[in-house]
Parts: structure tokens; sequence; C-alpha cells
């Protein structure tokens, strides 16, 4: 896979789908890579230009420079510029939703559609709760909390499938392998800072899913996102927790190409 220069980093990257076709980039979560995204790709490369790519500090991207929301959304635009990919749908998971929309507050001649995930426009307000796991991330790896993590990021349902053994299988497995550097990032996504003042003069049209089954942002928050806003659609995805693209790629799928009228 490909890797671009901007912003002063390397960001790691993957493009497929239908050149010509409406453009959508998509932007993951903490503890994940772009490769969350596999099993969405595959349902909506047929109809969408796509590109996936791995945030600063993550994945196969640069580890250095600041890992704070509005850093790694300069890195965003500057990829969206660098690879002429205006105006495209922007659709982020968790961390990945913080970035997306920042993108549509801050660079709307880029963006031609908002589309969040598992997210939240708000400060975090589980702060005295995670900052103590973040700092020992940071110190330790993240080992001693594989379960916390996996908790955080999956709803009930996933892990009562049997059918879903393989992925949670291979994202603890991913996760455990993350190295200390993971705390940098972690402590991005918690000292992040609110962006309702932005979302109320948003413009970009907008599209919010929730998982019913969210450990980490509820459902109240990403209707915030458009109560906030004033216009656009939220869904709650029954079944699907925190990781709602990876956790009910068919039910996003649908939502996404509805959204973009394809």
């Amino acid at each position: 896979m490909p890797s671009i220069q901007v912003n002063d980093t390397t960001i790691h990257y993957q493009r497929s789908g239908v050149a010509g076709g409406p453009r959508l980039l998509l932007s993951h979560s903490l503890f994940f890579d772009l490769s969350m995204f596999d099993p969405l790709i595959g349902l909506l490369e047929d109809r969408f230009e796509i590109v996936a790519y791995d945030h600063r500090g993550q994945g196969a991207s640069g580890r250095q420079g600041v890992l704070d929301m509005d850093n790694l959304t300069r890195d965003a635009a500057a990829l969206i510029e660098a690879l002429d990919f205006a105006p495209c749908h922007v659709a982020g998971n968790s961390m990945g939703g913080f970035v997306a929309l920042r993108l549509a507050t801050r660079y709307p001649h880029l963006v031609a559609g908002c589309i969040v995930m598992g997210s939240s426009a708000d400060l975090e307000h589980k702060l005295d709760a995670f900052e103590p796991l973040v700092e020992d991330l940071a110190r330790n790896g993240p080992g001693a909390h594989i379960d916390t993590l996996m908790h955080i990021m999956f709803g009930d349902r996933i892990f009562s499938d049997q059918a879903s053994e393989p992925l949670l299988t291979h994202w603890r497995s991913k996760m455990l392998d993350l190295d200390v550097a993971i705390g940098g990032a972690a402590r991005g996504v918690i000292h992040r800072q609110s962006v309702l003042s932005e979302v109320a003069l948003l413009e970009v049209p907008l599209l919010v899913l929730a998982g019913e089954q969210d450990h980490a942002y509820s459902v109240t928050l990403s209707q915030q996102i458009v109560d906030t806003s004033g216009h656009g659609d939220m869904y709650v995805i029954p079944g699907a927790g925190h990781s709602v693209a990876l956790e009910a790629p068919q039910a996003v799928a649908q939502r996404i190409s509805d959204f973009a009228g394809v």
C-alpha cells in the first residue's frame, strides 16, 4: 500500500473502488488501523472511489508530531488535497468521527458529506475514568487492559455471536501488539476540545450512526450532533457497539449509499 508525505508526516493509505464514482474517505478508530474498514470497503467499492488511511501515530503512518485532533484533521485535509480527492464524503468511526466533524466544519470545500459513527462533538465526559487507563497505556502498553479495551470497543452482541470469534480474536491480537506509543494517540482523543460551537454552523450534509450497545459514547451524544447542527439524520444501528463500521458493515454500507444517493 502507498504512503505520502503531508503536513510533516508520512500517511499510509489504501485507494480502491470505482474511479469516477462518489469519493469516500474512511477515518478509523483509536486502537485500530485502516483495515477496520475492510468489510465495509468490500460492500462499497463497486459504487464508490475509496481512500482509507492510517492516522498519524497509528498503523503504518508516521509517529512524530502532535497527535491531537486538530493536527490529525490537518493531516486529513492535506491528504485529500495531495490526492486530489475533493470533494469527498468523509466517514469516521469514533476518533475518526472527531476528525470527520472537524474536517466538515473547517474545510467544507473539501467535504461533500460528513458521516459520523460511534462518536461525539463534545469534550470527553469520561475523562476521570479514561485518564488513568491512558497513562498506564503510555507507560506499559495495552497488555493489562486488553479486556477493558475490548469491552469499550465492541458491543455485547458480538461477544455472544460464535461467528464473530475470528474477528474478535484478530482485533484482540492486534491491540495486544500495540506498543506504548499508543498512549500518545489516546491522550489526543481524551483531551480533545468540544466542537459543538463549530457544529452549530455546519452546512455540509450530515449523517450520524450510533451503535445501540456503544459502551464508550451514548446514543444521546450522537443525537446531540444532529440537534446542534440543526440538520442531518441520526440512526441507531441495532446490536452494534462502539466499532459500528466493523460490527455492522452491511447496515452502515446501506446508510452511506443512501446518504450519497448511489
